[in-house]
């Protein structure tokens, strides 16, 4: 694979477990886990605290947004001459005419359904 490419898949797994750190820091109803770090809120003031999560959320969840549009157009360059793609091959616009009938096997053993054959 492309170094870039999983440079940035790297980049979007820390963003993603930075935001998961980041919202669950926040102040939801009962406090959440930011009223542990009582020493941050005294140094910024509980309104400042909750100013600085929300934007950090914010700009976590565009990065992972531009950082993902950018992986798929690196992405499709990584693909080799070597792999097929139906799509690309053709193979899905060559289908069977109406006038095409399927082969079957031509030998089909016949059975007797009066005879059982599980007695043999």
């Amino acid at each position: 694979m492309n170094g870039i490419f999983i440079t940035l898949i790297v980049l979007i797994i820390i963003a993603a477990l930075l935001l998961i750190a980041v919202v669950l820091l926040q102040n939801g109803k009962d406090g959440g886990l930011a009223t542990n770090f009582t020493s941050a809120n005294q140094a910024l003031g509980v309104r400042q605290t909750a100013t600085i999560l929300e934007k950090a959320t914010w700009y976590l969840v565009a990065f992972i947004l531009v950082v993902s549009i950018i992986t798929v157009f690196v992405g499709r360059g990584n693909t080799q001459s070597g792999n097929t793609d139906a799509v690309s091959t053709g193979i899905l616009n060559q289908a069977a005419t109406p006038d095409q009938t399927p082969a079957f096997p031509v030998d089909i053993p016949q059975t007797d359904p009066t005879q059982d054959n599980d007695a043999q």
